[in-house]
Formats: structure tokens, C-alpha cells, sequence
């Protein structure tokens, strides 16, 4: 399946948008990166971190906002 240049042009920027509001006010919502299955390791030095909750529910959300710009 192929978009047309102007509907893929608007959802990249929407998506754009989506990121840069979420960067800019990730440190403001306290719950984005300490969801239950993110992975967290400290140790005395050394530190891991993956936010695999997290990830799901940002891709749970692109992919609900992408289905929507398909209908």
C-alpha cells in the first residue's frame, strides 16, 4: 500500500509534533518510565535501564493513531 505524498508528509509531522511534545514534557508526567515492566538494574557501578512497559504503551499509541489516519 502506497500513501500520497501529502497524507504521508502530514502523518510524518503529526508524529514529529507527537515526539516533541513528549520530550518536552516527559520529565512532567511521573508515571512515563516507571510502568511495570520497565527494567531497571543499579548496582554499585553500573546501571541499566529499558523501559519495555513504556516502549509498548508509546507503540500501542502510534499504532492506534496510525489505524486512525488509515480510515
Amino acid at each position: 500500500m502506497q500513501f500520497p505524498p501529502g497524507k504521508l508528509l502530514i502523518v510524518l509531522g503529526c508524529l514529529l509534533i507527537l515526539a516533541g511534545l513528549l520530550l518536552s514534557f516527559a520529565g512532567k508526567i511521573p508515571w512515563l518510565g516507571k510502568l511495570p515492566g520497565d527494567i531497571r538494574i543499579e548496582r554499585e557501578n553500573f546501571a541499566f535501564y529499558f523501559p519495555l512497559g513504556t516502549c509498548l504503551l508509546l507503540s500501542l499509541l502510534v499504532s492506534l493513531i496510525l489505524w486512525l489516519f488509515r480510515r
